[in-house]
């Protein structure tokens, strides 16, 4: 009965019923039905026990395609709270009522990536993740689709890895369903971990983030800054929850901490430097779970769910600020405070929680991850370097945000007469900024949601004391001063030359170079297609002339060799048949169309 129930309220077909309905019912009714299905999800994140699942077949193989444990209740605690928020966003923002039922559905792919208990259910939904958003950023046209392509061949990538780590694992261990262990190690491992890193935006895989999210639609870029993002992070966790070989995974979060918070400062595009703070802020998730320490897991999850509340916080007070004056550049702007006070504060409390300053929730989950890599704390000697690239990064997500909110909102005087957020805008990121402000106060409700550290104290080891952790300690008070005072002092001293400098992001060189590599490529083998297509039908004719022309070839032959071999009469050839009316050449597209049936029975054949 209780499995019955369960498949009732199966979340993800919840939420993308209501991006079918969101398409043929008044806008009203339709956004509605969107954010009670998200929150539904919300409810059920909350009320479902924990270990409740659904299984079933498919194929032949055992699946499990809603599994509820602590850290799938946070995760869905987490998107159906945002879910909320974002559609009442969407529906005040004059969002279109296809581009909604796009994002619902891409919503819904992402919760069931969330919940699915098993690598064939996760597979399937990841795939559908990526094709939902692909399609959501497509919707708005112009650069958008060019982004769009390129943001396609980026995840069809990373998803085809993935794709190929799941049947490696099975063949390991004859199961698609989750283990203890996550991913099995060798190659599912390592095909794991690059195509999961596609979409964490390892450094050198990231330029699909800056390149995309500031295209679509401003309230597209809402969706697309949380649910791909967060939820591949925490997949990514599922595969490696107990540290084999992650000192990788520690130091490419260190890595992306400081390269992302780097070029941040250097954008002009406001939803540009958001996107390089999607990559740095996951870059101290990925460390937290590289760490594997019970307080580094606990970081990087708390961290996870604080993303999601800030992150999409930040892109909705930025989205308004593009929706009234239609401006994306920076340096374009100020002194909009007095404008739009209401947005001013939206944005305020965002800013506050991503750069950890002490009352919101992103000081406490930075805070853990940091203790996780201080020596004084938790940290072993190979995390002292991580330590200082973590630290790095804080310091660049400060002097970011003191610019993004200086230009925008208080530099200057304001030269533009705008309205400030309409409601709906105001609601959701007042609801935002609320939940950041409410984890930050009361430290103790996120504690509770972070499973690994759900009722337990941690206890540290600092040089000859032994106390518990606290977050509100002097020395975490005191860590979280200096580095906002050092970066106050440095954005004083680099704010001039700061704005004078438009450098670009030099891994952006992969467009042109795959560009020129695809096309080379392609030519190389086209060339060789045509060469080799050449000589057989050239072989095969005059073969088959020779058999039609026995008299004549014979003859033509003769003529070939030396005098001293052969005497030839100075003659007329005999008649010796017809010539070849065979018509051998076959397009491209047909030769590849018989050899994908030909192998493809191979293969079926040698799978049977």
């Amino acid at each position: 009965m209780e499995a019955d129930l369960l498949a009732m309220a199966y979340p993800p077909l919840l939420v993308f019923a209501a991006g079918l309905l969101v398409l043929v019912l008044p806008r009203i009714a339709g956004f509605t039905i969107g954010a009670l299905s998200l929150a539904a999800v919300l409810a059920i994140s909350i009320v479902v026990p924990e270990g409740s699942y659904l299984t079933g077949s498919f194929l032949g193989f055992d699946v499990v395609p809603f599994y509820v444990d602590p850290f799938s209740q946070m995760i869905g605690i987490g998107l159906g709270f945002l879910g909320i928020c974002t559609v009442i966003y969407a529906y005040s923002s004059e969002a279109s009522k296809p581009m909604t039922a796009f994002a619902l559905v891409y919503v819904s792919s992402s919760i069931g990536a969330a919940f699915a208990g098993d690598w064939l259910v996760l597979l399937f939904m990841w795939e559908l993740m990526a094709v939902t958003s692909t399609l959501l950023i497509w919707h708005y046209g112009g650069d958008a689709v060019r982004a769009g392509f390129r943001y396609a061949l980026f995840h069809g990538t990373g998803g085809v890895l993935v794709m190929l780590a799941v049947a490696a694992h099975y063949v390991e261990v004859g199961t698609f369903v989750y283990g203890s262990g996550g991913i099995a190690d060798g190659l599912p491992a390592l095909l794991a971990v690059l195509g999961m890193g596609v979409n964490v935006a390892f450094v050198g895989f990231h330029t699909w983030l800056p390149d995309t999210y500031p295209r679509p639609h401003f309230a597209a870029s809402v969706f697309l800054s949380v649910y791909t993002t967060k939820t591949s992070a925490f997949v990514l966790y599922r595969a490696f929850p107990e540290g084999e070989g992650t000192l990788f995974l520690a130091y490419m979060g260190g890595l992306m901490a400081v390269y992302g918070a780097g070029f941040a400062l250097l954008q002009h595009d406001m939803r540009a430097l958001l996107s390089y703070h999607i990559q740095a802020q996951l870059g101290y998730i990925i460390a937290g779970i590289g760490m594997t320490s019970g307080i580094a897991v606990a970081g990087a999850m708390g961290h996870l769910f604080n993303n999601i509340l800030f992150k999409s916080l930040l892109f909705m007070a930025v989205g308004v600020v593009i929706y009234r004056t239609g401006e994306n550049d920076l340096y374009e702007l100020g002194g909009l405070w007095r404008e739009m006070p209401l947005t001013a504060i939206g944005f305020a409390f965002g800013a506050l929680s991503i750069t950890a300053i002490p009352g919101f929730n992103g000081y406490v989950s930075k805070g853990m991850v940091f203790d996780a890599a201080d020596p004084h704390y938790y940290g072993e000697p190979q995390y002292q370097a991580l330590y200082w690239l973590l630290y790095l990064g804080a310091i660049g997500t400060l002097l970011s945000f003191i610019k993004l909110g200086y230009y925008v909102f208080f530099h200057g005087e304001s030269d533009r007469e705008v309205a400030d957020a309409k409601p709906g805008q105001t609601v959701a990121m007042l609801g935002l900024g609320g939940a950041c402000l409410l984890f930050g106060v009361w430290w103790q409700g996120l504690a509770d949601l972070v499973p690994t550290i759900h009722h337990l104290e941690f206890t540290y080891h600092g040089g000859e004391s032994t106390g518990h952790l606290h977050p509100y300690s002097p020395s975490h008070l005191q860590t979280a001063g200096v580095l906002t005072a050092i970066s106050v002092i440095g954005f004083v001293v680099v704010r001039k030359p700061l704005s004078k400098l438009d450098l670009g992001d030099p891994a952006m060189i992969v467009y042109p170079a795959t560009y020129y590599v695809s096309r080379w490529t392609m030519l190389a083998v086209t060339g060789a297609y045509a060469a080799v297509d050449a000589a057989v039908v050239g072989a095969v004719t005059r073969c088959y002339w020779i058999g039609n022309n026995p008299v004549l070839a014979a003859d033509a032959a003769a003529h070939r060799l030396p005098n001293w071999m052969v005497d030839v009469d100075e003659r007329q050839p005999t008649d010796g048949g017809q010539p070849s009316t065979i018509h051998l050449r076959a397009g491209i597209g047909t030769t590849v169309l018989v050899l994908t049936v030909v192998l493809t029975g191979i293969l079926w054949l040698l799978v049977a």
